[in-house]
């Protein structure tokens, strides 16, 4: 070969391999572009619309029910694993979940329809509902919300938007792709105002892109006598390495509840708070080691006049396994991350109903409630 020949071979492959680069490099910025274009966070204060509103009042002295149950966008059928969760056998060997989207449109409506199913049995005043898709890449564009309204068409219902996103074209093999998401509120009760709330959120680059906007919605209740019932549904930041940003959610929270408290109101705040309640952290056996992002909250931690109510059956069942591997019972890591916490003048009971994690990676969690 001539030696001007490989020469210009040369400078073909270098134009070639810098072009290449290039057009990386412009889709990569094009795409930074169209999520921060895309981006925004939901304003604080933003009053909620109330559809369908019951007409019946809460009286003091009555019994009441409430469940709360995260039913994992309709992913999560036992044998699922999430490609953000990871964890550590006992033995040391690393795990990491596969899955970014729900495996099929089938099962999605299958695992909704049985966490309905779930509801529907326990027949509850209220429920509290988290992780529920209404138009979603992950669950197939299925609308979960609409699903499980329509099988509770006798209650007023409240739906709370905090997680919105352009396409994430993460994991590469398997995009989690754009999503629409929140929690739904449900009760047999005249709702008289919902307001949602902003909890602090991460702000770091890719953080923002990928975390829930996290937020609480505020439902307010008339009582005869010039008090409310304040129940309130909320969903803590799980994926959050140290444990900063929940410390500030906690901070926000106990704000409102002193606030609420302070005026004599009756307060139930629920839902998944994504922190080992009341001692759970180590309180059912297993083959993995404890993962990193279990933090502990108790009632010490709460303002002053609130307390969690503990589960009767807490020692026996729990509300959350951890979804890195295809769940086994006394294999996976499981733990108490869902349940109520409740001011002084609410008398109330918990029980923790075990679902074998059939349906999602949480059991619910029923509330018995009476207003002293």
């Amino acid at each position: 070969m001539k030696k001007g020949s490989a020469k210009n071979i040369r400078k073909k492959i270098l134009t070639a391999v810098l072009v290449l680069i290039g057009a990386l490099v412009l889709l990569v910025g094009g795409y930074v572009l169209y999520m921060q274009c895309q981006y925004y966070r939901i304003a604080d204060f933003e009053e909620q619309e109330i559809e369908n509103n019951a007409s019946d009042l809460v009286e003091i002295g009555q019994e009441y029910t409430l469940m709360t149950y995260n039913v994992g966008f309709g992913a999560y059928s036992a044998d699922y694993s999430f490609f953000m969760d990871t964890g550590e056998m006992s033995d040391g060997t690393p795990t990491t979940g596969q899955y970014a989207r729900a495996r099929s449109k089938e099962e999605v409506w299958e695992n909704i329809d049985g966490s309905i199913a779930w509801m529907k049995q326990a027949d509850c005043d209220f429920y509290f509902i988290q992780e529920v898709d209404e138009k979603a890449t992950r669950s197939y564009r299925v609308n979960e919300r609409e699903r499980i309204c329509e099988a509770f068409s006798g209650y007023a219902s409240v739906f709370v938007n905090n997680f919105h996103s352009a396409y994430l074209f993460y994991p590469f093999y398997e995009p989690h792709g754009a999503v629409e998401a929140g929690m739904l509120n449900l009760s047999r009760y005249r709702i008289r105002e919902s307001i949602r709330r902003q909890f602090p959120v991460s702000d770091a680059f890719i953080t923002k892109f990928t975390d829930l906007d996290r937020c609480f919605s505020v439902n307010r209740y008339e009582i005869d006598g010039g008090k409310e019932l304040v129940l309130i549904q909320l969903h803590m930041s799980a994926y959050d390495e140290g444990g900063t940003v929940r410390a500030e959610q906690l901070k926000l929270l106990n704000a409102v509840l002193e606030e609420e408290g302070g005026k004599g109101n009756y307060v139930i705040a629920g839902g998944d708070f994504n922190h080992a309640l009341e001692g759970a952290i180590e309180a059912f056996p297993s083959e993995q080691k404890i993962p990193g992002w279990v933090f502990a909250l108790d009632s010490g931690d709460l303002a002053e006049g609130f307390h969690f109510v503990e589960a009767e059956n807490a020692g026996e069942t729990a509300t959350c396994r951890g979804a890195d591997i295809p769940y086994e019972k006394g294999v996976n890591y499981v733990t108490i991350v869902d349940g109520f916490i409740v001011s002084d003048n609410v008398k109330a009971s918990a029980v923790n109903v075990e679902t074998e994690f059939r349906y999602s990676d949480h059991n619910p969690v029923i509330l018995t409630f009476s207003l002293k």
